[in-house]
């Protein structure tokens, strides 16, 4: 898959940290991600693997949509799961770059549910 700099990408986060980077701002990335070096992204169609794989079990998530144009030379795009490419920030994310926030419910598997429009958003990456 070739990155396409004009679809969104997605984080996904507990509220109290997105709640908390609404106050500074600036989101610096879970404490996975801050291990890690950098924020973790998907790809619409990258997004239920990852939410699976991640996030299973965990409640009071939120999915962040943003805009990657608005991240600037901190986005890179790096092989992972695969070989295939993700999206990783390194930086914080300005809140600013947020199109939209969303809950995320888990099924009855505890899987978090992304909301209609990241399907939508699969369907142009193709």
């Amino acid at each position: 898959m070739t990155p396409i700099a004009l679809q969104p990408i997605f984080h996904m986060c507990r509220r109290d940290e997105w709640e908390q980077a609404l106050v500074c701002g600036a989101y610096p990335g879970s404490s996975q991600d801050r291990a890690d070096g950098f924020i973790h992204f998907s790809t619409a169609r990258q997004l239920p693997e990852s939410a699976a794989k991640h996030r299973r079990g965990q409640p009071d998530l939120l999915l962040l949509t943003v805009d990657p144009a608005k991240l600037g030379d901190a986005l890179k795009w790096e092989p992972s799961r695969g070989g295939a490419l993700f999206p990783h920030l390194y930086g914080p994310l300005p809140t600013s770059a947020a199109l939209r926030v969303d809950p995320l419910p888990l099924d009855a598997d505890g899987v978090p549910q992304p909301p209609p429009h990241v399907g939508e958003a699969a369907a142009l990456e193709s």
